[in-house]
């Protein structure tokens, strides 16, 4: 069942999701601008920026399990997992939900679960060219990002490099992390990078998981 939406204001825009499938099955990756509604971006990034003040964000880490660790040569963001518990967070996975059913649809890709997380970068942080996920090895299949920073100058930095799947040292897009701007590539296919950035830069990222198991686990947990 589709969760309840709070406002249309956070409905996607139709003709825009098939321009997304398109985009994905003929080059793995999409960049599309004014694609989040403009209400529904204000009001998170007012809550970003509140969680912030309050120091309620932790400091983000690379790997998983075991794995993590906190490496600020690669990363420099601090993170808050997305939660239902305001109007402005249930709109965005609200919005996410009906992506995915779009996905599943057009794609058949069995997408059952969207996990995603602020993400704020202080002036200067970045995060060095990666992966989201191995091939074979995790659950992650579709990558998205979506921007919420207003007016966005030309000279702020912080743009998403993205690079050709098949040629990771090849440059495709670079993305000015404008709000309304949302990004959705393949998770363990495209490469992509985070330039440093000038100004405090508000995103959210997630990503689309199908049901894996690992270790005798089903779904294990991020």
């Amino acid at each position: 069942m589709m969760p309840t939406r709070d406002s249309d204001a956070t409905a996607l825009p139709r003709a825009r999701l098939a321009e997304l499938v398109d985009a994905l099955v003929a080059q793995g990756w999409y960049v599309g601008e004014d694609f989040i509604p403009a209400e529904l971006c204000a009001a998170l990034h007012h809550e970003l920026g509140a969680m912030a003040d309050h120091e309620a964000l932790e400091a983000a880490g690379i790997g998983r399990g075991q794995e993590h660790a906190l490496r600020r040569d690669i990363r420099g963001d601090a993170i808050r997992w997305l939660d239902r518990e305001s109007q402005a967070r249930r709109g965005y996975l609200d919005a996410m939900a009906e992506l995915q059913q779009e996905l599943n649809r057009a794609l058949f890709l069995g997408l059952f679960e969207y996990e995603a997380h602020f993400a704020h970068y202080p002036p200067g942080a970045f995060y060095r060219r990666h992966f989201d996920s191995f091939r074979g090895r995790a659950n992650r299949v579709i990558s998205t990002v979506g921007y919420l920073n207003p007016d966005w100058p030309e000279d702020g930095g912080g743009e998403m490099v993205i690079f050709a799947p098949d040629d990771p040292e090849r440059e495709v897009a670079r993305v000015r992390p404008e709000a309304g701007t949302f990004a959705c590539f393949l998770s363990d296919s495209v490469p992509h990078e985070v330039l440093p950035t000038r100004l405090l830069r508000s995103s959210i990222a997630g990503w689309f998981r199908r049901n894996t198991s690992l270790g005798g686990l089903v779904d294990p947990a991020r």
